[in-house]
C-alpha cells in the first residue's frame, strides 16, 4: 500500500517528536503493508510552518535512518497546508510542496469547521496553475457533514478529496464513519490515507479500513483508491467517477 497523508517527519508539527517516534511508525506502516508513505507535515495552520526545502530536507534525513535500520519503507516528500489566500503566490516562490514534487498534486486542509468564502475561487485559480488540489478529510469537517452539497460543488468542479482511514473504522466517531461511507457512494472522495500521527492515539489503520471498504464497497473501490494513490506520487491522472449529491435521509417521509 501507499498511504499519502503521514505525519512521520519528527520534530516539525504534532506527528513524530523524535526519530525513534518516525522509526516506531515506519515499522508499524510496514506490518501494514505500506511500502511508500508521502511525508505531509503541517503547514500554515496557524501553529506550524513548514516550508518545501525543510521537507525535502526531512525526508533525505529519514530515508538514511530506514536504510540503516533496514526498515523497508520508502519516505516522499509532500505537505499539508491550511487554505490560505498566498498559497499560489508561495508555490510560485518555492515555499509550497507538491506531492512527492510532481507539479501535479497539492494537499489542501480547511479549517475543521467551516469553508472559506474563498475556497471555491481559489481552489479555480489552483486548477488554472495546472495543478489539482486534494481536500484532506473532508469527512471530519463540521460543516461540510451538515451541508454536503458544499463538497459536491468543488469536487464537481474539478478538486480531488482524501478520506481519512480511522474515520472509516469509526475512532472518530459514528457521525464521522457513516458520511466518509456516504462520499464514498457518492462518487466524492478518491483516495483513502492514514493521516498517522503516532502509533498510540492516532496510528495508521489502513489495513482494518481497507477491509472495511472491500466489504462495504466492493474490491473495485478498494483498488480504485489504490491505483490513485499510485498515480498519484507518480503525477499520473486519477481515476474519477461522476460525483452525486450525498442523498440525506427524509424525517419520518415528511420533506
Amino acid at each position: 500500500m501507499i498511504d499519502l497523508h503521514c505525519h512521520i517527519l519528527h520534530g516539525i508539527d504534532d506527528g513524530a517528536q523524535t526519530i525513534e517516534d518516525s522509526l516506531h511508525m515506519a515499522k508499524q506502516a510496514v506490518h501494514e503493508g505500506i511500502h511508500t508513505i508521502v511525508a505531509t507535515p503541517h503547514h500554515q495552520n496557524g501553529k506550524y510552518m513548514n516550508e518545501k526545502n525543510d521537507i525535502v530536507h526531512g525526508v533525505l534525513v529519514l530515508n538514511d535512518y530506514l536504510l540503516q535500520e533496514n526498515i523497508p519503507l520508502t519516505i516522499l516528500p509532500g505537505q499539508e497546508s491550511r487554505i490560505y489566500g498566498e498559497i499560489l503566490t508561495d508555490y510560485r516562490s518555492g515555499k509550497i510542496l507538491t506531492l512527492n514534487q510532481t507539479d501535479k498534486y497539492i494537499f489542501i486542509e480547511l479549517p475543521s469547521s467551516q469553508v472559506p468564502q474563498f475556497t471555491e475561487r481559489l481552489l479555480y485559480d489552483i486548477q488554472a496553475e495546472g495543478l489539482i488540489p486534494i481536500i484532506v478529510h473532508p469527512e471530519r469537517n463540521s460543516r461540510l457533514i451538515e451541508e454536503p452539497d458544499i463538497l459536491y460543488n468543488l469536487v464537481n468542479k474539478g478538486a480531488m478529496t482524501q478520506i481519512t482511514a480511522s474515520s472509516l473504522t469509526g475512532r472518530f466517531g459514528k457521525k464521522i464513519k457513516k458520511f466518509s461511507i456516504d462520499l464514498i457512494y457518492a462518487n466524492l472522495t478518491h483516495i483513502i490515507a492514514s493521516d498517522a500521527h503516532n502509533v498510540s492515539g492516532r496510528n495508521f489503520h489502513m489495513q482494518e479500513a481497507s477491509e472495511f471498504i472491500a466489504s462495504e464497497c466492493g474490491m473495485d473501490t478498494l483498488y480504485m483508491f489504490y491505483e490513485n494513490a499510485e498515480a498519484i506520487i507518480n503525477g499520473q491522472a486519477c481515476f474519477k467517477d461522476t460525483p452525486d449529491k450525498v442523498k440525506k435521509k427524509k424525517f419520518l417521509g415528511i420533506f
